[in-house]
């Protein structure tokens, strides 16, 4: 059945309850945005058509009661073999439960829920319904405290065959009525027996009939007495315990004789003048004491009689036979003419009674009925019933613009003359109606709770919504609402408050990584982050102090509130690096010309860092520093005018061992000398002088091989 639409109509959300005969659900009515109780007959009553039709009739006869203690049926139907009963959904527990929870409970309590239980009773015997099935399982408590009961004419519809296929009724033995354990017609009286059961489980935790078995316990109401309250629970006051006995007499006589009778002596029973009251006398206990005398008397007057019917000799008088049957003829002649004159002045009382009041009735004077709208109620009741006019009934009704009290409404129209004794009606203005607070929280989402409110008339404007996280509620989900869910509350005027998730506080991780381990600390706390552990590691590429690594979050990364952030910090360069100057030697492509010299490093540090850059006209030492390990040697690049010249490998276990071999310096060619216009000399040979530009060019290449050789031999094939 969950999830299923009952009639195009009912959408069944949960079962919530069930019994014997019926299982009972959740249910939201599409039509009218309600949640509703949907009270489904089990399958195996479906194919009997007697308590099928009693069902029926039952139901819709209990659909016309309305009162605000009573469950309101709203519909009945059947869909294929499925027949229901579509009722008003309360939020809360059945006095079941809270007997079972909170017993005994405190007798103000007991007395304003069985008063209200009362009140009814008393409508639907009104209304010529008896409910025959009044037990705590039937009893709705609501969250505002009201009582509801349910299960009208239900228990009428119980055949012969469902005594022992449901349970149903039998389930009920220990609140049956003695006359409905005799299984006679029952009454309003059984309904009062019943609540009288109602209220000793209430007040003593216990009920008063237990047995075996359910025949055992149905004997014991019709034969046995009960533990009388007061000796269960002596804190509860003589004139409860009054009603109790009285409500539960075996002879539905001696019980109380309507219901209203029995919430009269409900709302009263606890007024300090009543609390101590003597308990209780019954008229089969005060017959018991009467009898006895009674018969004492009636044999005393026999006795008499036979004594003066029987002849007395007295020496002083005789009475013979004779006379004796003269006196007793004379005295039966004047008790027969006693009884003919008693008899005529009877009738002519009567006769004179007649005349009056048929004179009464025909001659009634006449009166004008005045207008009393906008008078309070006593005022303009006081001023019809000064008139001789009867206010037959007042009917409260809130009406906008119209004080509470205030009569704005009359059934007679003023200046309209009718006889004295007349019947009027007034109505008069109401405090206006409340609606109850749905429950908004429980998963329900804001959009789900404005259509909630929108149904309570609750407009729009009215309705605060606030924001904020919450670790356990999902984002969107109400968390909080006020007013609280079961309290009435004006939809005009009421402003309610809305408090929605947001989910869980989300914080945006930021970047440890090259803070000092003092900065990682306070941005870990400004963000509502906790501290872990924080442990040293070197580093080459990070400076001592500072952090290389954070765990379990990277920067920018989404972070739960309370998280410990692990850190880890750099201790400095680990022990077996070595710190290695390098001196490279540069030279300008000519002596005395101006040549860039650029030089490109890498080390531990890093690859092809820029090292120093400077202009040259001579043979220079340029000293590199360098940062060596293990696992990591180092290369210095030189570049002259753009163009790469040399390059130098310096490894680890060289800078170790003081081993790295050092680049051989050489100098620069010198600069070109214009030729000469002269004839070339010639030596002591005869010879021509050699020119001296080709010298220089034979030493140029000269060098420049030698350079070539050189750096081959300091090249990184060379070294490895």
């Amino acid at each position: 059945m969950i999830g299923h639409e009952l009639a195009g109509r009912y959408k069944i959300i949960e079962r919530v309850g069930g019994g014997g005969m019926a299982l009972v659900y959740k249910a939201q009515d599409i039509l009218l945005n309600r949640y509703v109780a949907i009270k489904v007959l089990r399958q195996q009553f479906v194919h009997d058509e007697e308590f099928i039709r009693r069902f029926r009739r039952e139901a819709q006869s209990a659909a016309s009661l309305s009162h605000p203690n009573v469950v309101s049926i709203y519909d009945v139907g059947q869909e294929d073999e499925t027949h229901y009963i579509v009722m008003e959904f309360i939020e809360g527990h059945n006095l079941n439960e809270i007997i079972k929870e909170r017993a005994p409970l405190q007798v103000d309590e007991a007395v304003r829920i069985a008063s209200q239980i009362c009140d009814a009773l008393d409508h639907a015997h009104h209304n010529q319904i008896i409910h025959r099935d009044i037990k705590p399982h039937n009893i709705l408590i609501g969250r505002n405290g009201r009582v509801k009961v349910t299960d009208f004419g239900i228990a009428r519809a119980v055949t012969s065959t469902t005594i022992t296929q449901t349970g149903s009724v039998v389930g009920s033995v220990h609140y049956f009525s003695p006359e409905h354990a005799k299984g006679v017609t029952t009454g309003e009286k059984s309904d009062l027996y019943s609540l009288g059961i109602v209220l000793y489980q209430m007040l003593t935790g216990r009920l008063p009939f237990l047995g075996e078995s359910p025949i055992s316990v149905a004997l014991k109401h019709l034969q046995e007495e009960f533990d009388e309250p007061k000796e269960v629970n002596p804190l509860i006051p003589q004139s409860v315990e009054n009603i109790i006995l009285k409500s539960m007499r075996k002879n539905p006589h001696e019980r109380y004789q309507s219901a209203e009778e029995m919430m009269q002596d409900l709302e009263t029973c606890l007024l300090p003048d009543r609390r101590d009251e003597p308990k209780i006398e019954f008229d089969d206990d005060e017959d018991q004491t009467r009898i006895m005398p009674a018969l004492k008397t009636m044999q005393s007057d026999d006795r008499d009689d036979y004594t003066a019917a029987v002849p007395v000799h007295d020496t002083m008088n005789e009475v013979t036979d004779e006379e004796e049957v003269h006196e007793g003829n004379k005295k039966k002649k004047r008790k027969k003419q006693a009884l003919i004159v008693g008899s005529i002045l009877l009738f002519l009382a009567i006769l004179t009674g007649v005349v009056i009041y048929v004179n009464n009735m025909l001659v009634v004077p006449e009166v004008t009925v005045p207008n009393v709208v906008d008078k309070p109620e006593e005022v303009a009741v006081k001023e019809l019933e000064d008139l001789g006019l009867v206010v037959k009934e007042v009917s409260r009704v809130y009406k906008q613009g119209v004080d509470e009290g205030i009569v704005f409404k009359q059934s007679r129209t003023e200046g309209t003359v009718v006889k004295k004794g007349a019947d009027i009606i007034l109505t008069v203005g109401d405090v206006k109606p409340l609606s109850t607070m749905p429950d908004l929280r429980n998963g329900k989402t804001l959009e789900e709770a404005i259509k909630l409110l929108k149904v309570q008339k609750v407009d729009e404007d009215r309705i605060d919504v606030k924001y904020e996280n919450h670790d356990s509620i999902p984002e969107g989900q109400i968390i909080s609402q006020w007013p609280e869910s079961g309290e009435e509350f004006d939809p005009d005027v009421t402003q309610v408050r809305l408090v929605v998730s947001k989910g869980k506080q989300s914080i945006t991780m930021p970047n440890l990584i090259g803070q000092t381990r003092s900065q990682a600390e306070s941005l870990i706390k400004e963000k509502g982050l906790e501290i872990g552990s924080v442990e040293d590691m070197s580093s080459f590429t990070v400076e001592k102090g500072k952090v290389i690594e954070q765990w379990p979050y990277q920067p920018n990364e989404i972070a739960e509130p309370g998280t410990k952030i692990d850190l880890k910090v750099s201790s400095g360069y680990p022990p077996e690096a070595i710190n290695y100057t390098f001196n490279v030697p540069v030279a300008p492509s000519r002596e005395g010309e101006k040549s860039q010299i650029r030089i490109v490093y890498s080390d531990a540090l890093g690859d092809k860092r820029e090292g120093e850059s400077r202009t040259i006209t001579t043979t220079e030492i340029i000293p590199v520093k360098l940062l060596l390990a293990p696992e990591k040697n180092g290369s210095v690049e030189i570049y002259r005018d753009g163009r790469a010249l040399e390059t130098y490998i310096v490894l680890y276990t060289d800078a170790k061992n003081g081993t790295v071999p050092q680049p051989q310096i050489e100098a620069p060619p010198e600069p070109e000398v214009p030729a000469s216009t002269e004839p070339p000399q010639q030596d002591g040979d005869g010879e021509p002088e050699e020119d001296e530009s080709e010298r220089n060019e034979d030493s140029d290449s000269s060098n420049e091989g030698k350079r070539k050789g050189d750096n081959k031999k300091h090249s990184w094939k060379d070294d490895n």
